[in-house]
Parts: C-alpha cells; sequence; structure tokens
C-alpha cells in the first residue's frame, strides 16, 4: 500500500505531464469568456468606446490572460517561466527572431497581395491599425496603442502559443513539423478575421519557425514583434 507521500509525487508528475496543454485550454477559454462579457457590455451601452484610451485598454484585457495562464501553471506546477520558455533573449535568440520576423511580413505581403485579388480592395479596410488610427490623432494614446501592438500583443500570444501550446504538443512526442502547423493554424484561427487565414497562417509559421530553431519562446516574441512593428507605425500617420 503506497503511503500519502508517494501518492502526492506521483499525482504532481501526472498532473506536471498535462499542465501546458490545460493552461492553454484555461487562458484560451477565459479569453473567449471575458470578449464576449465586453462585447456584450459594450453592446449594451454599458461602456463608453468613445475614447481611444479606455478603448485600447479594454481590447488588451482579455488578451492579458492569454500569456497569465502559461506563467501562473508554469510557476505552479512547471519549472518556471524561464525554464520552462527561455524568456530571457540571447544573442541568437534576437538574430533568429529577426529574421523570422522578416520572413513573416514577406510572406504576409505576398498571401495578402494574393487575398486582395480574391475580396477587392475593400480586404483590409477594416483593420484594427485602421480603426485605432482613425479614431484619434492623440500621439501619447498612439504610442500606448503601438506598445500593446509591438510589445505587450506578441508577449502574452507567444506565451500561449509557442509556450504552453508547444510545450504540451511537445511532451506527447508530436513531431516537430506538425507543432508549427498546428500552433500556426490556432494562432490565425484566434484573431477572428476569417477572410486572412491564410496570411496569418503564414506569418504563423513564420513566428513559429524562431521557437522551432531555437527551442525558445523569446525568439519567436523577437519574431512577432518585427512583424508588428510596421503595423504600428501607421498608427502615426493620424498624429
Amino acid at each position: 500500500m503506497e503511503d500519502e507521500g508517494s501518492l502526492s509525487a506521483r499525482d504532481g508528475l501526472v498532473f506536471g505531464a498535462h499542465w501546458a496543454l490545460l493552461a492553454f485550454i484555461a487562458s484560451l477559454g477565459a479569453y473567449y469568456a471575458l470578449s464576449l462579457l465586453l462585447s456584450g457590455l459594450a453592446f449594451h451601452g454599458s461602456i463608453g468606446l468613445s475614447d481611444l484610451g479606455p478603448l485600447i485598454l479594454l481590447a488588451f484585457v482579455p488578451n492579458l490572460l492569454l500569456g497569465l495562464g502559461p506563467v501562473f501553471a508554469s510557476r505552479r506546477w512547471g519549472r518556471g517561466v524561464r525554464a520552462e520558455f527561455g524568456l530571457r533573449p540571447t544573442g541568437r535568440d534576437v538574430r533568429v527572431g529577426l529574421a523570422c520576423g522578416g520572413f513573416s511580413l514577406l510572406a504576409a505581403y505576398v498571401l495578402n497581395l494574393v487575398l486582395l485579388q480574391i475580396y477587392g480592395d475593400d480586404y483590409l479596410s477594416d483593420s484594427t491599425t485602421d480603426v485605432l488610427r482613425n479614431m484619434t490623432s492623440d500621439l501619447a494614446w498612439l504610442v500606448l496603442a503601438a506598445l500593446v501592438v509591438v510589445v505587450a500583443a506578441p508577449l502574452t500570444e507567444e506565451l500561449l502559443f509557442r509556450g504552453a501550446l508547444w510545450t504540451g504538443l511537445e511532451h506527447y512526442r508530436v513531431p516537430p513539423w506538425a507543432i508549427l502547423v498546428l500552433t500556426a493554424l490556432l494562432f490565425a484561427q484566434v484573431h477572428g478575421e476569417p477572410e486572412r487565414t491564410l496570411a496569418l497562417l503564414g506569418q504563423g509559421i513564420a513566428i513559429g519557425a524562431a521557437r522551432l530553431i531555437t527551442g525558445r519562446v523569446s525568439a519567436s516574441v523577437i519574431a512577432h514583434a518585427t512583424n508588428n512593428l510596421p503595423p504600428a507605425l501607421l498608427l502615426f500617420g493620424a498624429a
């Protein structure tokens, strides 16, 4: 008969085998639940959306949950954020991240040209950057929006997709190429832009390649930030 200490240790190992995928599922579920709640409140007029500042902060709240789950789970059941995900960038992470970010921008450019031929001139007219840019010319809020696009969103999204999801699939010995494609597919889907799925898939593969090459999330964060930099700079066209 096993003693309580043995059972506790064994249970910890069993849960430890699942923590990454559980963190991914819980974080994504919380993201959708809060997004629906905030959308409902906005629709019924409970939240005013006339000012850009509150809108930026409000829009990022659900996105924040994408990164909090992996951080909490890695600290509670894993070896910590740095050990599990490699969030302290090395020189190689920077080089690989910049290169993969450049390839992501190239992939987006080529694939968007194809999609423009399919969907017409209105294809990109309702992008997030266009919406934000047209709402204000206040430089301070535009700087905040740019920081969210270039720093905050890449960090939280990469912790979820190339962090928790990648680690969970890797634990179950899913082939690396399949992990790259699966994480890119889910990355494209969570953005909720069906007409841009092909372009987002190409970007997700390029960004994920940074994690595949280095084995570290910090490289994919840099790639993602590089990919988001041009849209962030477009925000300042209204300033």
